[in-house]
């Protein structure tokens, strides 16, 4: 088995490397775009299903792809 390099970001104030585990699945509370993730750090994990904010970019694009899909059926 291969060891999988360390990846994410040291946060120097913590001084802890976070690192974030999602499924990349969007979804919608009626409200907002989001995706559920686990955050760890230095590998314990410290938030189980944190919901991190789609940018509006991101959620613009999603949008266009809809409306390709409703138009093309």
């Amino acid at each position: 088995m291969q060891d999988k390099p360390q990846e994410g970001r040291f946060l120097e104030n913590l001084g802890v490397m976070e690192t974030i585990e999602s499924d990349n699945i969007v979804r919608w509370d009626g409200v907002r775009l989001y995706m559920e993730c686990d955050v760890y750090h230095n590998g314990q994990l410290v938030h189980s299903k944190y919901r991190r904010n789609i940018s509006k970019p991101v959620a613009q694009h999603l949008l266009s792809l809809l409306q390709d899909v409703i138009r093309t059926n």
